[in-house]
Formats: C-alpha cells, sequence, structure tokens
C-alpha cells in the first residue's frame, strides 16, 4: 500500500510528523507491506512551520500512484492558487482508498471540489474562514474527525494523530492501531468528539 502525505513550505510539522509516525509504526509493528512518503510540489526541500526543513521522497510529477493520500495543514493561502497542486489532489482522489486532511488541509480539498456537501472540520481558529470561503462546505465543530465515505477531515495538528489511527485501524485492524498507539505511548481518542 502507498500513503501519501502532501507538505509544503510553512506546513504545520505535526500535521504530517504524526501520521508519518502513525502509519511507521503500525507499518513496523505488523510487518506490512506500507511505502509511507512525504509528497511535494516539487523534490527540493521544504520548510515547514518552525524553519523545520524536510526533504520529500517525492514531487507531485514522480510519485507512484497512491492508495492513500493526507493532506496537511499549516500556512496554507499559497498551495490554494496552485492550479497544478489543486489538481493534483482532485485527480490522485478519484484512485485513493482514502483521502483524508489534517487541519487547514481541508481547505486544498474544498478548493480541489472533493467537500461540496459534506460535513467537515478543520482547526478551530479556522473555521469560520473555511464556512465563508467554501459555502457548500458544511462545517462540525468540536470533534476531532469527520468521515464521509472515503473522504476524512481531522481538527487541528494533534487531531491528525487521533484519526490516522482510526485509518490504521481500517486498513488493517483495531488492534493494531491500538498497539500502535501503545507503542507511541499516546492515549488514543478514537470518538470522533
Amino acid at each position: 500500500m502507498n500513503i501519501g502525505i502532501y507538505i509544503y513550505d510553512q506546513a504545520e510539522v505535526l500535521d504530517f510528523s504524526g501520521p508519518f509516525e502513525v502509519f511507521s509504526v503500525a507499518n513496523r509493528l505488523a510487518n506490512l507491506d506500507w511505502n509511507i512518503w512525504l509528497v511535494a510540489e516539487e523534490e527540493s526541500l521544504v520548510e515547514a512551520r518552525g524553519v523545520f526543513q524536510v526533504k520529500p521522497h517525492y514531487s507531485i510529477q514522480n510519485v507512484p500512484e497512491l492508495d492513500v493520500l493526507i493532506v496537511v495543514g499549516g500556512v496554507h493561502s499559497d498551495e490554494l492558487r496552485k492550479t497544478e497542486v489543486i489538481n493534483w489532489i482532485r485527480k490522485t482522489t478519484e484512485k485513493t482508498h482514502i483521502t483524508a486532511s489534517v487541519c487547514t488541509g481541508a481547505f486544498l480539498m474544498a478548493e480541489a471540489g472533493l467537500l461540496d456537501g459534506l460535513e467537515v472540520t478543520t482547526h478551530w481558529e479556522d473555521i469560520s474562514d473555511l464556512h465563508r470561503n467554501y459555502p457548500r462546505v458544511q462545517i462540525r465543530e468540536g470533534t476531532r474527525w469527520i468521515e464521509q465515505g472515503k473522504l476524512f477531515t481531522a481538527a487541528g495538528i494533534s487531531a491528525g494523530i487521533d484519526m490516522s489511527l482510526e485509518l490504521v485501524a481500517r486498513l488493517a485492524d483495531a488492534e493494531l492501531a491500538e498497539q500502535t498507539a501503545r507503542q507511541m505511548e499516546y492515549a488514543w481518542n478514537r470518538t470522533t468528539n
């Protein structure tokens, strides 16, 4: 299984490192055949929040076909103006089993037209902007993550870890998700609220 986490300059570090750790730990514990990759617009160094520099594994031009796509949040306004990125998110989602956002990654999914008419969540601080900019999206506040078919959205930052553990439960099984949370010394909040 190929899991891609889309990152960009000024992405929130825990938005991508949290899910990366969840999938990597689950992969190691169960000896699964999961590839977990960071994907960016280009293969050059990305400078996330807090001047955290990270090198993506692939660019959107050369990443192998993905089964799971995670779109992270952060300072996302520049990403919304990148037609190639938004089109890639839309086209990739046509083929994925699951596409999910963490935090303001929901804005990129909404810009791609993926969330129209669906219940979604994002970081509490950005809910009013998401509602104003994408009025067809139905916002649900006070929830850690929401599932709408194959699309998932998570609230801010650490909520992406809860959602990613739920994805492990779906993609493998709940016992592995629980073992992963235990290995990470993480108190998994499995409920959406």
